[in-house]
């Protein structure tokens, strides 16, 4: 399942435009270089395939990708129609029908590049350097974000399970009907920590906050909000465990193993969790009785709990590691499920390969999409004003 890229005949000008994603779309205005998207599919999904239809209905900007706008598992779903209404003068709403998602997507890759090379003039004008600057300010302070919490967990691998679980127990709190709860750093209150479905918590949650003032002192856009610490800590986390995983295969060899990792892992589908990148912070904690045991629970009940948020079997196998501690323990009980157990064995059939790539990916996507249950992204959050130079004051 590869990524389809919509501008992949015209690279150079993708890169100029400022692209937010489909989540955050009603938070941006409409302007004369975007379109209006509106995708009417069956859904065809092992996961769910008691569900006839589903529509979205929102603003696309030109330069996006599929992967970015909707996640890897777009490609599962068979097109019914897709309606492309272009707010540009001379352009009239353009309808395609097919029952191939490749067909709609060679025509949609086709509409979306004539009309960026008849406008290409225009597109330049809207990515201004305000736009790139913070784009690049946001990307820096990640990328620092990243390497204090790879430093930090090499120190500390003994607490990698638990970082994994913290930032799972964060999440699942989102409640579909209620529109509440989600990953928004509300387990770090004394009152949500100390719930005993948080139990053995406590260290992660500490050593995150270690890492917090040290990123918050290097930090010129503001303090990183615990809900976008908790989430990057999970991803480390989780890197961490695909390159020691790559170690061990050359013989803990490390220098060996982190070029394999380079060249086989799948660090490229980080794209989108990565852009979501700017979550609030809750001012209180989120209800009591939204997160299970997971030592204590059923798989019936993990099931359950999954499903409550929109995910299926596939989801909770590949999230096996989050669930507790020791995730050959945890992987056998699931393996008891009839519905679970046909994933539990693809995965660990994936993580014997090399590569690894049918685990890593499904659970890039995963982690992706519970790390942004009900939040709104801010794609301004940690960029800061650039000291203007008064060129009037320079001695030539």
């Amino acid at each position: 399942m590869g990524m389809v890229s919509f501008m992949s005949t015209v690279p150079s000008l993708v890169s100029l435009i400022p692209s937010p994603s489909g989540a955050a779309s009603k938070c941006f205005p409409r302007h004369s270089n975007t379109i209006n998207c509106k995708i009417e599919a069956e859904l065809d999904h092992e996961d769910r395939p008691h569900d006839a239809m589903f529509c979205i209905a929102l603003v696309l900007p030109l330069a996006c990708t599929v992967e970015e706008e909707f996640g890897l598992d777009l490609l599962r779903y068979k097109w019914l129609r897709l309606t492309l209404d272009y707010m540009h003068e001379g352009y009239s709403p353009t309808l395609i029908r097919s029952t191939h998602t490749r067909d709609v997507m060679m025509s949609l890759s086709f509409h979306c590049s004539q009309d960026l090379i008849a406008r290409s003039s225009s597109l330049i004008e809207v990515a201004n350097a305000a736009d790139l600057i913070q784009r690049r300010q946001r990307s820096e302070f990640q990328s620092k974000i990243k390497g204090t919490l790879a430093t930090a967990l090499k120190g500390n691998p003994e607490l990698t399970p638990s970082v994994l679980t913290l930032a799972l127990n964060d999440a699942i709190t989102y409640d579909k009907a209620t529109k509440s709860g989600g990953p928004n750093g509300s387990i770090r209150f004394s009152s949500e920590i100390s719930r005993p479905e948080n139990k053995n918590l406590a260290a992660a949650l500490n050593f995150l906050e270690e890492a917090k003032k040290e990123i918050d002192s290097y930090s010129k856009g503001g303090p990183i909000s615990y809900a976008d610490l908790i989430q990057f800590g999970a991803q480390i986390a989780v890197k961490s465990t695909f390159l020691s995983s790559a170690i061990r295969k050359c013989g803990g060899n490390e220098e060996k193993g982190t070029l394999l990792y380079s060249a086989y892992g799948s660090s490229g589908q980080w794209g989108l969790f990565d852009k979501q990148f700017g979550r609030l912070d809750a001012e209180l904690p989120d209800p009591e009785g939204r997160v299970p045991q997971w030592d204590k629970s059923s798989v019936l009940e993990m099931k359950n709990k999954f499903s409550a948020i929109g995910f299926g079997p596939r989801q909770l196998a590949v999230m096996s590691a989050f669930l507790g501690p020791d995730q050959s323990a945890t992987e056998a009980l699931l393996a008891s499920d009839p519905e679970v157990l046909p994933w539990i064995q693809k995965y660990q059939r994936s993580r014997e390969t090399v590569s690894q790539t049918d685990y890593e990916v499904d659970l890039i996507t995963t982690m992706t999409k519970l790390s942004s249950l009900g939040q709104q992204i801010n794609y301004e959050a940690y960029s800061y004003p650039v000291q203007k130079v008064d060129f009037s004051k320079l001695k030539l």
